[in-house]
């Protein structure tokens, strides 16, 4: 943890930086003043494919300036800009400062367009082609990447072409999502079912809550063990919203279907993350954004990306 705490780095990331220069501007010195050995008619004596002989004339005084201007110019970046370790350079300059002046240029030349949206209740805005179009964009630079681009995700990332929502899919429910982010856990819960033969009698227990091929007899006597469970799945399985634990009398399975990816959750537990999205887009095109999610499911007729 020290080498991150400690300026140990940063001191070595700078003198690194300022020897190498330095190191530059003495090998230009040293070799302008370095004089070889040389025969009578000044060259070093070397001689290939028996005429081309090797001179010993001085670097041409032009190039050796340009030497120079270069490491006067390193200096004077190194000065007004950052690189030398944590110095944040005369200027204050940062990448991060510059994205942000060009989002919020951006932004401001999109407002209008934005604040008729806003406007709209996401119902209406789902029912705009102009909104959709832009919602289906903002969705492809930034959900994509999880839920895919027909929105129908994969293990581990939710469909989002269902009306199988974890934390609500209410127009509220979704943009609450998209702006706040969420933090799925599972606790392991082995230890609180019991043996191991009680957490795979709860597994084929949980089999039966969604009508899936189970061992009866297992499933009956796992009944009585699925209280451990009850606590966040309810005691029918269908979930609760408000903690966004899954239902788990539907067929569907975020992280796998069968014995043995039940008696992996009960066992080793899973953390699941929604990154919140607040900091990259602003609340006008989280607006959007979530009335084109709630569209992907509730538009009549609608379609995936």
């Amino acid at each position: 943890m020290s080498d991150f705490t400690s300026n140990f780095w940063s001191i070595f990331i700078t003198a690194i930086t300022l020897v190498s220069i330095l190191a530059c501007l003495l090998l230009l010195w040293f070799s302008g003043k370095a004089r070889a050995m040389t025969a009578t008619d000044n060259t070093t004596g070397h001689v290939w494919d028996g005429d081309l002989r090797e001179m010993n004339n001085p670097l041409p005084r032009w190039w050796a300036w340009l030497f120079v201007i270069t490491i006067v110019f390193a200096l004077a970046y190194l000065a007004l800009y950052p690189g030398l370790g944590t110095y944040a350079g005369t200027l204050g300059w940062t990448s991060k400062a510059e994205h942000q002046a060009e989002m919020d240029a951006g932004n401001a030349e999109i407002a209008p367009l934005y604040a008729r949206f806003s406007a709209m209740k996401p119902e209406d805005v789902a029912k705009d082609a102009q909104a959709m179009a832009i919602g289906e964009r903002l969705f492809m630079n930034n959900c994509a990447q999880c839920h895919a681009s027909d929105a129908r995700g994969s293990k581990g990332f939710p469909n989002l072409t269902d009306s199988d929502w974890l934390h609500g899919g209410a127009p509220a429910n979704i943009k609450e999502t998209i702006t706040k982010g969420r933090i799925g856990n599972m606790p392991p819960m082995a230890a609180a079912v019991g043996t191991s033969d009680d957490v795979k009698n709860v597994a084929q227990y949980v089999l039966s809550l969604s009508g899936s091929p189970h061992d009866s007899l297992r499933a009956a006597l796992g009944k009585s063990k699925f209280a451990a469970c009850a606590a966040c799945h309810g005691n029918d399985g269908k979930g609760n919203q408000a903690l966004g634990s899954p239902n788990l009398t539907d067929d569907i399975w975020l992280h796998g279907y069968g014995e043995a990816a039940i008696l992996a959750m009960i066992n080793g537990g899973k953390v699941n993350q929604m990154p919140a999205q607040s900091d990259k887009l602003s609340e006008a095109q989280i607006h959007v954004l979530a009335s084109y999610v709630w569209g992907l499911s509730n538009q009549p007729g609608s379609k995936t990306p």
